[in-house]
C-alpha cells in the first residue's frame, strides 16, 4: 500500500522545484509518476501491475494483441482474424471467389498519442510502403504526454500498407502498418 503522506510530500517537493516530473517504481510492481505543467500542477498517476496474457498455442495462426501484432488475410479479402479491423475491403466473397493466401502482420499502436512517420518535421519517414523492415528497426514515433516513443518492429518483412497519416492522433490498439513477413 502506498503511504499518501509520502505522495503528498513528493508533490510538494516537485511543486516547489524546477523539476517537471519524477517516476518511482517499487519492487512490488507499483509505480508512481508525478508531473507538473503550467495547466496541471501536482498530477499523480498510480499504475497497478499489468498481467500479460499468454501466447496462443502453436499453430493457432495468429499472435495475441498483447504484443501489438495480429495476423490478417492479405489485401482484398476483407477477412481479419482475431480482433483485427475488418474495415479494409468492403466486398463479400463475391466476384471470382479467389482469396489472397498471403498473411499480413498488423502492427498496432501500443499507446494513445500522436503518430509521426519521421524523426523530425521535413525529414524522410522511417519506412514507406515497399520498404524491407528488419526486426527491431524503428518504424515510427508516437508522442504521448510530451514524450517521443520510438516504436520498433517486432518482426521482419516488407511493409505493404501504412494506415495512419503523419501527425495524426492514434488510439491504443489502432492498426498502424501491415507487413508481409514472407515478402
Amino acid at each position: 500500500m502506498i503511504d499518501l503522506r509520502y505522495v503528498k510530500k513528493l508533490i510538494e517537493i516537485i511543486d516547489e522545484s524546477s523539476v517537471d516530473s519524477i517516476e518511482i517504481s517499487t519492487d512490488k510492481g507499483m509505480k508512481i509518476r508525478i508531473s507538473k505543467s503550467p495547466s496541471q500542477r501536482g498530477t499523480v498517476q498510480v499504475a497497478a501491475p499489468v498481467s500479460v496474457p499468454a501466447m496462443l498455442p502453436a499453430g493457432s495462426g495468429r499472435l495475441t494483441p498483447a504484443n501489438g501484432v495480429t495476423v490478417v488475410e492479405g489485401p482484398g479479402t476483407g477477412n481479419a482474424t482475431g480482433g483485427g479491423s475488418g474495415a479494409g475491403a468492403g466486398g463479400a466473397a463475391g466476384g471470382d471467389g479467389r482469396t489472397d493466401a498471403k498473411k499480413l502482420l498488423e502492427v498496432k499502436s501500443p499507446m494513445v498519442g500522436t503518430f509521426y512517420a519521421a524523426p523530425e518535421p521535413g525529414a524522410r519517414p522511417y519506412v514507406t510502403e515497399g520498404t524491407r523492415i528488419a526486426k527491431g528497426q524503428i518504424v515510427c514515433i508516437i508522442e504521448a504526454m510530451k514524450i517521443m516513443n520510438e516504436i520498433e518492429s517486432e518482426f521482419g518483412g516488407v511493409l505493404r500498407e501504412v494506415l495512419v497519416q503523419d501527425a495524426h492522433p492514434v488510439e491504443y490498439g489502432q492498426v498502424l502498418f501491415r507487413i508481409d513477413p514472407t515478402g
